[in-house]
């Protein structure tokens, strides 16, 4: 396959070597418009909006995911391979089971567990563990410090459901996993492949401990600015 691809409108090198991956597009303008010198909008297809600019001078893109484990493969791997991105962050909510996680504190996810069969494409004769590359965590943790953030590292659910017939969330926090999202575990599985370089940073947009302080779909695409930052510096 060859640029353009059918998802994405952008000509080889219009994307930096680092994107930042929200799952809204309107998460996706907000940052660059934010956050970003000259941002160029170098996709629309579908309404996935993607831009490219510069933060302190750094060339940076940045670019919808969309919902879910079939989305994000198929920009992450667009991306990865035809592109030539290196580097995908993604800057997303996320569900927390942690009790010492509220609103808007963020997850560093160091892995990835999934309900969903993305794995099976490989055909491995095993259980493949999706992990985040460990530098880009590692740097993550120490910008959360030095901001003040409050903030956990640790594995994430991705799950291919949003609305369940079984709630599974003791049996996940047991496990010691700290939240849930629909995205991670396959962009990991991408990365991978790819031999590229992948981190995912959520804040937490609602908890099944303190459903209380859920926060609202506007909060979600524009006030997260914590870790859009963080992910930034990162680039």
């Amino acid at each position: 396959m060859s640029v353009p691809t059918p998802h994405i409108q952008a000509k080889l090198g219009d994307f930096a070597d680092t994107v930042l991956m929200p799952g809204d597009p309107l998460r996706s303008k907000f940052i660059a418009e934010t956050f970003l010198e000259n941002p160029v909008l170098v996709n629309n297809v579908r309404g996935v909006q993607g831009y490219t600019g510069t933060y302190h001078g750094k060339r940076v893109s940045v670019m919808a995911s969309g919902m879910g484990q079939p989305s994000i493969g198929i920009y992450s791997y667009e991306l990865f391979n035809f592109y030539g991105v290196k580097t995908i962050i993604r800057v997303g909510s996320c569900g927390a089971f942690d009790k010492d996680l509220h609103a808007r504190d963020i997850i560093i996810a160091m892995g990835a567990c999934t309900n969903g069969n993305f794995a099976s494409q490989y055909r491995l004769p095993g259980t493949f563990c999706p992990l985040a590359d460990f530098d880009l965590a590692r740097r993550a943790a120490e910008l959360c410090k030095e901001a003040g953030v409050n903030f956990k590292v640790g594995n994430i659910l991705t799950s291919d459901m949003f609305y369940g017939e079984e709630n599974q969330v003791d049996a996940w926090t047991k496990m010691g996993v700290l939240g849930v999202e629909m995205e991670t575990a396959a962009l990991y599985m991408n990365a991978a492949r790819a031999g590229k370089k992948a981190l995912t940073i959520c804040t937490v947009s609602d908890s099944f401990v303190y459903p209380e302080e859920n926060v609202s779909a506007e909060d979600r695409e524009k006030s997260f600015t914590a870790m859009m930052k963080i992910a930034l510096e990162l680039a």
